[in-house]
């Protein structure tokens, strides 16, 4: 019951803020970059590692680099401010100098890692959701720019259908390991099971949103269901690796927020490549 209400909820603040609009959207996403980055740091301060990541420097770079690709896709301004984002990572690298902590570039190391494997993810949403030419964004002002967060919206309900019926298949027909090595739970037949489901999804997207073909909405499912199984098996990698079975405890019965959104860290850049790549 715990874990129905806690998905409800999360689910249609979720959504809601997604598509409100791209204010609501802007927030939404920064705060899972910001919480994101939060509970990252935290497993790693709490490993067996001796790592100790600049939590405050690697959060705020990671917030920044979201806020100004945002500010850039949405027009509010010129592509030439993302080169700003060299300044906090420069602070993180001469910060190490003044904190007096053991194994200094191993915490550079892993505080840069959040930054790349959350904050620029999530940071590619904006170009997603404003579909524009690179040669426009930024200069035609939020009033004249588009947005359309439906691409994301179905990436995320495709990836969901591939979770949730890969989970299912997997318990009722598994018997072969996908990665056992990684994540015991998973296997080949939960897998497919999963994916042909995402791919029923995907034809669904292809009727209600016919910015793209069948054939193209079958394409961004197809790498939806590689990408997001993928991203899962990283995340349970992390996990393993730190020896703890949640990535926290933000959403009961449900863990972290990084268990929450491990696929879609690798789906979303594969997206977004599609989308620039088709136009």
């Amino acid at each position: 019951m715990q874990r129905l209400i806690t998905g409800f909820f999360f689910v249609v603040i979720l959504v809601g803020s997604m598509v409100w609009n791209r204010y609501s959207f802007g927030i939404l996403f920064l705060t899972i970059v910001v919480l994101s980055l939060i509970e990252f740091y935290k497993l790693l301060k709490n490993s067996k590692f001796g790592i100790a990541p600049q939590n405050i420097t690697g959060v705020a770079a990671g917030a920044f680099l979201f806020i100004t690709n945002y500010a850039v896709a949405f027009g509010f301004v010129g592509i030439k401010i993302l080169i700003l984002n060299v300044i906090p990572a420069l602070a993180i690298i001469i910060g190490e100098l003044y904190r007096k902590k053991d194994n200094p570039f191993g915490n550079i190391a892993f505080t840069m890692l959040g930054i790349l494997y959350l904050a620029v993810p999530f940071s590619l949403v904006s170009y997603i959701a404003s579909p524009l030419p690179l040669s426009t964004i930024g200069i035609m002002g939020p009033k004249h720019t588009v947005f359309y967060p439906w691409i994301i919206f179905a990436s995320f309900m495709i990836v969901w259908a591939n979770d949730s019926w890969a989970y299912l298949s997997g318990r009722w027909f598994g018997k072969h390991k996908l990665f056992e090595r990684i994540s015991p739970g998973k296997t080949w037949e939960g897998s497919a099971g999963g994916a042909l489901v995402a791919l029923l999804f995907s034809y669904l997207m292809s009727l209600f949103f016919d910015e793209y073909s069948l054939v193209n909405w079958l394409c961004i499912g197809a790498i939806l269901i590689v990408t997001s199984t993928l991203g899962d098996l990283v995340e349970s990698m992390l996990k393993r690796s730190i020896g703890v079975k949640d990535s926290g405890t933000m959403l009961p019965g449900h863990g972290g927020i990084l268990d929450r959104f491990d696929g879609m860290f690798l789906a979303l850049p594969a997206v977004w490549v599609y989308v620039v790549l088709v136009g």
